[in-house]
């Protein structure tokens, strides 16, 4: 799998909050840092927990990923999300992803770094390139 790959992968399991397809694109022993003042989840059980729990009142998504940047076995995505909660609010959440990568193509580390927003906002012009 390459990071393109990856990404559309992670997006699809994000659209759908697919704990199972997220977890497989990570190796076993994978650290998922979801924010930088935070620890990291660790293992395929951390990513499944914080996933499940990320991604339980989000509805309506709509997903942009920008283009990545790669080098070697790193890369950098931004994304930009816009998303309904259950209370019925709207909210936009942009962020970026660093993403290490094991040989087999699978996620051995990912931080990221993201900002939240109680309103609609559209991506401005130019953003992902």
């Amino acid at each position: 799998m390459n990071v393109h790959e990856w990404i559309e992968a992670y997006g699809r399991a994000w659209r759908e909050r697919d704990a199972d397809r997220v977890v497989g694109l990570f190796t076993e022993d994978a650290s998922y840092n979801s924010h930088p003042f935070r620890d990291p989840h660790v293992g395929s059980a951390g990513v499944r927990a914080y996933w499940t729990k990320a991604t339980r009142d989000q509805r309506d998504l709509e997903l942009r990923f920008g283009e990545p940047i790669v080098a070697g076995n790193k890369a950098a995505v931004e994304w930009w999300a816009i998303m309904r909660l259950d209370d019925g609010s709207i909210g936009t959440l942009p962020g970026c992803l660093y993403l290490r990568f094991a040989p087999d193509g699978r996620c051995q580390e990912l931080r990221e770094y993201w900002a939240w927003k109680e309103e609609r906002v559209e991506a401005p012009e130019g953003w992902g390139l």
